[in-house]
């Protein structure tokens, strides 16, 4: 990632905290609040969901947002500034706290509630590149496509029991007693069914195959339809270009990673998932990534 440091002004925050993070961790939420609240002047909101958080950043006047949350609520406010064509101007500080936070550790912010807090006060503020597509989503650490998902077929003769005891029990009757004989009698079918060894997939498990995309980077195909791939990862790398990585199915040895860097990556194929740090997107058959470079800004400890 590309980064320009610049001083951190700490004299009027915004601090917002995640719902998540005030039910996840109350006590790191508190620290958080007192180190904060004794370095700088602070006004504290307490979003109860997205349209509240949103409506909260978007009414920040000149202070300055800190998000206290993990790395959804990142991401969450980083794509909002990007919306509102705001993240130019803005810089973000975070105190991670909640159960997802290797985005933010990736990113250098310190995981500690007062490590973390300290940042915000004392630390600078370094401009990062990010990874935009054509729908306005963003990628500030990584992006993967997986493989397609396979599902295992579920039992026949489970699945029929189930179903009809649903069904037998829908015929008639209504209310709590009819309720409750009915999951009686589902729970009854239920052990009846033989239980399957262990040797073998368990009903609804997702395996991995292979999957078939054509991955183009600044316009020249990395690999086509025709090779099937584990996996790709696209990554914010250096000065404006995306670090890309295909893991092409092996046969036999095992396959080179075919690697790549550039300004604009496209994915093709059939329906396909993909992973932007925390979230997942799709299924679309065509996205393209382009590098903003230096597009955001992040207050992280000062270095030496």
């Amino acid at each position: 990632m590309a980064e320009v440091a610049t001083s951190a002004t700490s004299d009027h925050l915004l601090v917002v905290i995640d719902p998540v993070a005030r039910r996840a961790d109350p006590e790191s939420v508190r620290i958080a609040k007192d180190v904060l609240s004794a370095g700088a002047a602070t006004k504290v909101c307490l979003p109860e969901g997205p349209e509240e958080f949103a409506r909260v950043l978007a009414r920040r006047g000149s202070r300055r947002p800190v998000v206290v949350g993990d790395d959804r609520a990142l991401m969450r406010a980083v794509s909002l500034l990007h919306r509102q064509r705001e993240l130019a101007g803005c810089a973000l500080s975070m105190v991670p706290v909640g159960g997802v936070l290797s985005l933010a550790g990736a990113l250098g912010v310190p995981t500690g509630a007062v490590a973390a807090a300290r940042a915000v006060l004392d630390g600078v503020v370094r401009r990062m590149d990010l990874l935009v597509d054509d729908s306005d989503g963003v990628v500030l650490g990584a992006l993967r496509i997986p493989s397609l998902p396979l599902r295992e077929a579920p039992p026949a003769d489970q699945d029929d029991a189930v179903t009809g005891a649903s069904s037998f029990g829908s015929g008639s009757g209504s209310g709590s007693a009819h309720a409750s004989w009915l999951r009686t009698c589902q729970s009854l079918v239920r052990t009846l069914v033989p239980v399957r060894p262990s040797r073998e997939p368990l009903a609804g498990v997702t395996r991995l195959g292979p999957a078939r995309l054509r991955v183009e980077v600044d316009g020249v195909t990395l690999v086509d339809l025709d090779q099937p791939v584990e996996g790709v990862s696209v990554t914010p790398g250096a000065s404006g270009f995306a670090e890309v990585e295909v893991r092409p199915v092996s046969v036999g040895a095992s396959a080179s990673a075919l690697c790549a860097r550039g300004r604009t990556v496209t994915v093709s194929g059939a329906d396909f998932r993909y992973r932007a740090d925390a979230v997942v997107g799709g299924p679309v058959r065509t996205r393209t990534w382009v590098v903003r470079e230096g597009a955001w800004g992040l207050t992280l400890p000062t270095v030496g």
